[in-house]
């Protein structure tokens, strides 16, 4: 299962003086392969062989891009649990949610492309100008490792369709999907040059894709730390940049809301995929006077989610590495410490699974507005209660971060949610647990970046508009 190579240019190529690094399983800390980690000169490499590819397949047509699409997405399918194996070994993803959520996502992204490519108009008449749609050019694609897949789909499928050739950049910690990506459009034929994959760490391989003079935008997908950075790089080339950051998700549930049902399943959204998902409402936001109701349904929910590695097909796997599983337990820790109780969980993982990196499902109430946890992004199995005193407080209390990212809302009166899902500066609400719509533009507002992914809004990040005036347009 090692990542030791590149693929540049069409071909499999050994790294130009980088050198290599363990690929840890989360479940039991074991060394399950090697990664390599690429250098300015690996990426020099990558963005020339874009470049030169780039004049040819952004003239291709939308039928040809079709059959390409439709080649990967139809080999994704047929080899979605080996994709999932991957995952769950190199992120902890318990094997039923890979095989269920995490693989399929990927196919899941290039069908939504595909359906908004047959669709698309790439040329229309305004007036008398005629208004076109081209490539951007070359797409740096800079992934994260908590849904590897999926975060990679996102941008490499409308990027293809787009027209525009690339450079793939995913997490050190989990390239392994990855690689079998590039494997699959490889065999789908895809010409030399148009996807590149190079391996590394983002302050080595990201910051030289962001500064690269050749490339001519990049999409990111992680922390808003490390979304400054990257829009810092690129500014000195004014390249276009779409960010796709952190969250701090309110889930605020009304006075009118089912509380039977609507905390239950916050909670076990909140902790999905281990709590590592931009989007989790782990802020979940309820009546002062219903809060002894909902510390008790929070914690028999929690308190039955079972808790293992991956081949056990528990609901909640590890925390996917070394460095994220530190920051959940000193966030979890620093809260105790400002006055947050543990009601079930907290900072001791189970000694049956010593020495994976798990921590238990956690419940924290007496969460004020001023403690560090009611700001910052957990990405953990932690859920905090916070209390208000009516509607207006609870809005204040919801857009109170410096995130916009998303938001769950729970409620009785149709009417009621809609005017206070206005009023909710994320850029996504969830409508009494309404699922993510492929088809729907994902993304948010503030410190949780800026751009769009997703269906057509995903492709057009890849376009540029051109005007073409010429007085009458027959």
């Amino acid at each position: 299962m090692d990542a030791r190579a590149h693929y540049i240019d069409g071909h499999w190529v050994a790294s130009r003086g980088g050198d290599v690094r363990d690929i840890i399983n989360p479940s039991d800390r074991s060394v399950i392969g090697k990664v390599a980690l690429g250098t300015p000169a690996d990426v020099d490499a990558a963005v020339a062989a874009a470049q030169r590819a780039f004049d040819h397949w952004s003239q291709t047509s939308v039928a040809t891009r079709l059959g390409y699409l439709k080649a990967i997405h139809a080999a994704l399918v047929a080899r979605n649990d080996a994709l999932a194996d991957l995952i769950s070994a190199e992120m902890g993803a318990p094997r039923g949610f890979a095989r269920g959520a995490q693989a399929p996502s990927g196919a899941q992204q290039f069908h939504e492309v595909i359906r908004a490519l047959e669709g698309y108009q790439f040329e229309y008449p305004m007036g008398t100008t005629m208004i076109r749609r081209e490539a951007v050019g070359v797409c740096a694609l800079i992934t994260p490792w908590n849904w590897p897949l999926n975060q990679a789909a996102a941008k490499v499928a409308p990027a293809l369709a787009a027209g525009c050739t690339m450079v793939l950049k995913p997490s050190e910690l989990a390239p392994l999907d990855a690689m079998l990506l590039a494997e699959i459009i490889d065999e789908a034929g895809v010409p030399p040059g148009v996807f590149n994959l190079v391996f590394g760490t983002g302050d080595g391989v990201g910051a030289a894709l962001s500064r690269h003079p050749g490339v001519d935008m990049v999409s990111f997908t992680g922390s808003t730390r490390a979304g400054m950075a990257v829009a810092t790089h690129a500014a000195a080339t004014i390249k276009r940049v779409a960010l796709e950051l952190g969250g701090k998700a309110p889930n605020l549930v009304l006075p009118d809301a089912d509380f039977a049902s609507a905390i239950p399943a916050s909670v076990r959204t909140a902790m999905g995929n281990s709590g590592q998902s931009c989007i989790s409402a782990a802020r979940l936001l309820v009546p002062v006077d219903r809060v002894e109701e909902v510390k008790a349904l929070a914690v028999a929910t929690a308190a039955a989610m079972t808790l293992g590695p991956p081949a056990a097909d528990p609901d909640l796997g590890p925390i996917a590495n070394e460095a994220q599983y530190q920051r959940v337990i000193s966030h979890i820790a620093h809260a105790i410490s400002e006055g947050a109780q543990v009601l079930t969980g907290g900072v001791d993982g189970p000694p049956d699974l010593a020495p994976g990196l798990f921590v238990r499902p956690t419940v924290l109430a007496g969460v004020t507005p001023d403690m560090a946890i009611a700001t910052e992004e957990v990405f953990g199995p932690v859920v905090m209660i916070m209390t208000y005193d009516g509607i207006e407080e609870a809005i204040c209390l919801a857009n109170a971060t410096p995130y916009g990212l998303s938001a769950q809302l729970w409620g009785g009166d149709r009417a009621g949610m809609k005017a206070v899902a206005a009023r909710l500066r994320v850029g996504m609400v969830h409508l009494n647990g309404a699922p993510l719509d492929p088809a729907a533009p994902f993304g948010g507002y503030k410190m949780s970046g800026h751009g769009r992914e997703w269906g057509v809004a995903g492709l057009e990040e890849y376009l540029e508009i051109k005007s073409v005036y010429n007085g009458n347009i027959n």
